[in-house]
C-alpha cells in the first residue's frame, strides 16, 4: 500500500512539473517571438506552431490538474439542500455521469490520434501532429478514471 502512495504522489508531481513546464516554455517562447518580431524582423519558423498546441496541452494538463479534487467548475446549487444521507448517492451519480462523459471524449479523442497517425502529418519542428494531439485522450483517460474513483469513494463515505 505503500508503494502505491508513492507511486500516486509521483505521477502527481510529474503531471505538476509537466503543466509548470509548458507553462514555462510558452511564457518564454511568447515572449521571445515578440521580442524578435519587433525588434528584428525575424522570428522562430515555427514558434506559433508550438505556442498553439502548448496552449492545448496547459489547458488539458490543468483539467487534469483541477479534477484531482474535484475543483473544475462545477454547478451544485442543490447539494447543499441535500441531506447528510442522501448527499454520497446523488454526488457519485454525478462524479459517475462525468466519469461517462470523460470517458466518451477519451474514445473520440483516441480516434482522432489514431487517424493523425495514419495521415502522417506535422505540427511543427518535424513533431507529428498524433503526438501533439495525444494528450487529449490521455487527460480524458486520467480525468474519467479520478471520477470513477471518486464515485466510488463518495459511495464508501469517504472525504
Amino acid at each position: 500500500m505503500h508503494n502505491l502512495i508513492a507511486l500516486h504522489t509521483r505521477l502527481l508531481q510529474l503531471e505538476d512539473i509537466f503543466l509548470v513546464g509548458f507553462l514555462v516554455l510558452t511564457i518564454v517562447l511568447a515572449s521571445l517571438q515578440i521580442l524578435l518580431r519587433n525588434f528584428f524582423d525575424t522570428g522562430i519558423i515555427w514558434g506559433d506552431s508550438f505556442l498553439r498546441i502548448a496552449v492545448l496541452w496547459i489547458g488539458m494538463l490543468g483539467a487534469m490538474y483541477a479534477s484531482r479534487d474535484d475543483r473544475h467548475i462545477s454547478i451544485d446549487i442543490g447539494m447543499r439542500f441535500l441531506s447528510a444521507h442522501i448527499k454520497p448517492y446523488v454526488q457519485a451519480l454525478v462524479f459517475i455521469f462525468t466519469a461517462v462523459i470523460c470517458t466518451i471524449v477519451f474514445w473520440y479523442g483516441l480516434q482522432l490520434v489514431l487517424l493523425e497517425l495514419e495521415d502522417g502529418q506535422y505540427g511543427f519542428a518535424r513533431i507529428p501532429v498524433w503526438l501533439c494531439e495525444s494528450i487529449i485522450p490521455f487527460a480524458f483517460m486520467v480525468i474519467a478514471i479520478r471520477y470513477f474513483v471518486a464515485a466510488i469513494l463518495a459511495l464508501l463515505n469517504e472525504p
